[in-house]
């Protein structure tokens, strides 16, 4: 399998966590993509993937599987004796996916709006509203005093068991800082479980 990427960008890094936790990241070739320079819009990307993003995963047959948790989903089914990531009962895999949605919907997305409409990065393709920027920086932090409240009883995000949501929440965290978004000195559980998580080896690929 390859992976286009863009390695500083935090939804290939969710990617490259969720392949070491799994140890297959020996197994991938990764290719890097310049979205700054706008290769991410060339045609060849583009038959890859039309919505023009990173990751992209190619297949050994050619198929192209673009979004994060597609990529995810296909390597854990793909091996299902390396670490069930995706949780193993209906109950896991409930719990699991409705935390996936909710860092994705109320911790990505508003990190990710406030970075394009406030830092000026995407500014050649796309009109830039600095306003809601900020109502999204409002949003992401809102989010993390609730995760951090979430966290207090919990070693991970659904548990005591280590799963993808903890990693895209990782990545996600991480990922805040280019907008000066950071863990709260009195969010204490939050920055426990991410001092957990960053003691990690998939942390540091």
């Amino acid at each position: 399998m390859k992976i286009y990427q863009t390695a500083t960008a935090p939804n290939p890094r969710r990617v490259r966590m969720f392949l070491a936790e799994k140890g297959l990241l020996d197994n991938v070739e990764f290719i890097e993509v310049d979205i700054a320079k706008g290769e991410n819009l060339t045609p060849e990307f583009v038959a890859m993937n039309p919505m023009k993003k990173v990751p992209v995963a190619v297949l050994d047959d050619g198929t192209s599987l673009a979004e994060t948790m597609a990529i995810c989903r296909y390597v854990e089914e793909a091996h299902p004796d390396t670490p069930k990531l995706l949780g193993e009962s209906p109950k896991q895999k409930a719990l699991i996916e409705q935390w996936l949605r909710w860092v994705d919907f109320y911790l990505m997305v508003p990190v990710g709006m406030c970075f394009q409409h406030t830092s000026g990065y995407f500014k050649d393709r796309m009109n830039c509203f600095p306003d809601y920027g900020q109502d999204c920086f409002s949003a992401a932090e809102k989010f993390l005093a609730f995760l951090n409240d979430h966290l207090k009883d919990k070693t991970y995000i659904t548990g005591d068991s280590f799963s993808a949501a903890d990693i895209n929440a990782f990545a996600t965290v991480g990922f805040a800082r280019v907008v000066k978004l950071r863990i709260g000195a009195d969010q204490v559980h939050l920055q426990a479980w991410f001092d957990r998580m960053n003691q990690r080896a998939s942390a540091k690929v």
